[in-house]
């Protein structure tokens, strides 16, 4: 059996909209639109995307491709940062780095890693109870799940390399059978 985990691709940052309504860039766009050759197999039945545009945006585009609908869950959703909404690159970096250094701990009022970890992994261990699905979700929880389905600590260093990345997995013995692989742009 093989799963994906694929993280949205390049977004518009608007500063003055929420972050859960920013969409695809034109690059973003094209690299979605080269996701389904890494990030669909045949026999995926499912591609779910969490319910912020710019992961509805990539499903869209990769479902299209491949022929299928997809859908949404709500759990497959980016770490909760509404204590301080959008932030300006440096800083934001900061606040991801103590985030992954201090896992059982909120930075500046975030969700814990531990609790988005817990949530992740539930949403995902749920959705593939019924077969193969393509996930459609963030960098931040791609990684927490990628370090469960290791079995090794939360830590940065299992972040995607960039947006529009994804890895393989196998439900079934709920381990990675692949590191990320940023998708390539047709």
């Amino acid at each position: 059996m093989v799963s994906s985990f694929l993280t949205h691709a390049e977004v518009v940052v608007d500063p003055a909209r929420p972050i859960e309504s920013w969409g695809l860039s034109a690059d973003g766009r094209a690299r979605a639109a080269g996701a389904a050759a890494v990030a669909w197999h045949p026999g995926v039945g499912r591609i779910v995307s969490s319910t912020e545009q710019k992961a509805i945006d990539t499903a869209a585009i990769v479902a299209d491709t491949v022929g299928l609908v997809p859908s949404t869950d709500a759990a497959l959703g980016e770490i909760d940062r509404s204590a301080t909404g959008y932030l300006p690159l440096e800083e934001f970096e900061g606040v991801v780095d103590a985030f992954f250094a201090t896992p059982d701990d909120s930075v500046r009022g975030w969700e814990r890693a531990v609790d988005a970890q817990a949530r992740i992994v539930a949403a995902v261990r749920a959705l593939t109870t019924d077969g193969d699905v393509t996930i459609v979700s963030h960098g931040a929880v791609g990684a927490l799940l990628l370090a469960d389905l290791r079995g090794v600590p939360i830590s940065r260093a299992l972040d995607q390399p960039g947006m529009g990345s994804v890895f393989a997995f196998d439900p079934p013995s709920w381990r990675a059978t692949s590191g990320w692989t940023r998708v390539r742009v047709p």
